[in-house]
């Protein structure tokens, strides 16, 4: 045993100190002493405890917890994690066209894309997939997107579970392109809408030919939704932003202790328009690239901001080739806006006591000036011109999304209405009230910090044997809260049945059938184009 221990510290050590070549800190004594404790612990833990251990699994443990206490976004990629995790950034792919998620035994279609490969083979949101090919996703625990690799035209045999009874349908697999802008359309004569999903390589061309297509059919302002959108490539943020603004401005910079991530990131193309009203949607899901775009439009006056504050993430991450096939994802830097804002929400650097980072207090937010002197200010993410209360996630909503309480729901509405087609669903008294009994025939639990925080409890009275004495007072509180629960979902009520709505519209009329919906019904939309439509309103906003 001992041997094969020296073949893997070895390595490891020198890989260590060749990070330490390249370290910034002047602090090399400290950091190759304790380099030296770690591999001799290491090493003598290997060597004598009691049972036989993995020294890779320590040693991939030990890493995943020192990189646990920096950020979310710092992580060691082991062999097996490269191959599984590397991450497609052109939007391109041979696969079947389809949003899944895994479970342990399963794969839940969570939405099937119109007219690609696991659409046409009949798959519809809520299908379980238990088996690809000769395999059975119970016996499979790696990556199952694996399974679904092939070349265009592959046949792959697949079997799923929907609604109780087991089915199995042929899969054909295609050249996939996902778009970055899905859909565009004019919501009226002079208003054109633009929504970008994310930010790929072909985002900027796909933006600059939506913005051409509605200026030629009349468009006099424009909308740009990016709601819901995660980021993607910063020079795609950049370009995107050129389309609007002239040569040489500058739209964001990155700030680290290292002199080399230092950068200032300028619009380099002559721009589309200059001069047409802009109006920009964000909520609490648009971040990285979107907060890049929708702060620099910001501060540069260029734009009015409407929704809600955004995601606020604002940190880089580069990704480290390191050895034998292994690699680290490291934050680098932060992103500032043009005015010197900090997109980043919450400070890893300073956690509480039980290493939670928090967002900045309102009262410290710094105040910061845009280019013709309006007042922004930092506190993480971008905060819109024109907020909107009831565009702000609620705890409720937010809980029942993280359970897929009203992606279970959507399932069980689309199989007892199957024939509505283009036909818009109302959800009705009558339908909430059915929602609210599917969560509790589903016993789909909320899992709200005071509900985990009492199951805790009782499992730690369990382990001490204590739990009969108290729980008549735990029912009592659990009672409580279910009740609790129950009055928050009618208090917020009307978020959620919108949420529900959106659900179900996907699944009669696709991700198009709801930006159909959105441009003459959506709250945001609407208060866009208002504003849009109020040249005054616009311009003092904006202090032209």
């Amino acid at each position: 045993m001992v041997p094969f221990q020296k073949k893997i510290i070895i390595p490891v050590v020198a890989a260590v100190f060749l990070f330490i070549g390249a370290s910034f800190k002047d602090d090399f004594f400290e950091i190759a002493k304790q380099i030296e404790i770690f591999t001799t612990l290491y090493k003598e833990v290997n060597n004598n405890y009691v049972d036989e251990t993995n020294p890779g699994e320590l040693m991939d443990k030990a890493i995943k917890g020192m990189l646990a206490n920096l950020d979310p976004y710092t992580v060691y990629f082991n062999e097996q994690d490269v191959v599984k995790f590397k991450i497609n950034n052109t939007g391109e792919y041979t696969g079947i066209g389809a949003l899944l998620t895994r479970t342990e035994t399963k794969l839940t279609v969570k939405e099937p894309y119109k007219n690609f490969p696991a659409d046409k083979a009949g798959l519809k949101a809520g299908d379980e997939i238990i088996q690809i090919g000769d395999i059975l996703l119970a016996d499979f625990k790696d990556d199952a997107s694996e399974l679904f690799k092939g070349a265009k035209n592959t046949k792959i045999e697949i079997k799923y579970i929907r609604q109780g009874k087991t089915y199995t349908t042929q899969l054909v697999l295609d050249e996939i392109e996902i778009k970055s802008v899905p859909f565009y359309s004019k919501i009226d004569d002079k208003t054109g809408y633009i929504v970008l999903t994310h930010f790929s390589k072909k985002s900027t061309l796909e933006t600059k030919e939506a913005l051409e297509q509605l200026k030629r059919e009349g468009a006099e302002r424009i909308i740009l939704d990016l709601r819901d959108n995660p980021g993607g490539l910063l020079n795609e943020a950049v370009n995107i932003c050129n389309l609007f603004v002239p040569k040489n401005e500058i739209i964001v910079t990155t700030k680290s202790k290292n002199d080399k991530y230092n950068n200032t990131y300028k619009t380099t193309r002559e721009p589309i328009d200059t001069e047409i009203p802009l109006a920009i949607l964000v909520n609490g899901k648009s971040a990285s690239a979107s907060e890049i775009v929708s702060g620099a439009l910001q501060d540069l006056d260029r734009a009015v901001i409407i929704g809600s504050r955004s995601f606020g993430k604002g940190l880089v991450q580069k990704p480290i080739d390191l050895t034998f096939g292994t690699q680290l994802k490291v934050t680098i830097s932060r992103y500032y806006t043009p005015s010197g804002r900090c997109i980043q929400a919450l400070d890893y650097a300073h956690k509480d006591k039980n290493g939670l980072a928090h967002k900045t207090d309102e009262k410290n937010y710094t105040a910061f000036k845009t280019r013709k002197g309006r007042t922004v200010y930092d506190g993480g993410g971008i905060q819109p011109d024109i907020e909107l209360e009831e565009t702000k996630v609620s705890p409720i909503a937010n809980a029942l999304s993280k359970k897929d309480g009203i992606f279970k729901f959507a399932t069980w509405y689309y199989y007892k209405n199957p024939t509505m087609g283009d036909k818009i669903p109302t959800i009705s008294d009558a339908d909430f009230s059915d929602f609210k009994q599917f969560l509790k025939d589903e016993k789909i639990a909320f899992d709200t910090e005071t509900e985990i925080a009492l199951k805790n409890t009782l499992a730690a009275a369990k382990k001490e044997k204590i739990d009969e004495t108290i729980l008549v007072e735990y029912q009592q509180l659990i009672a409580a809260l279910q009740k609790s629960e129950t009055n928050l979902l009618d208090k917020n009520k009307k978020e959620i049945s919108n949420l529900i709505l959106d659900e179900l519209i996907k699944r009669y009329q696709y991700q198009e059938g709801l930006y159909q919906y959105y441009i003459k019904n959506n709250l945001e939309i609407k208060k866009a184009v208002a504003l849009l439509n109020s040249n005054v309103e616009y311009k003092t906003i904006l202090k032209m």
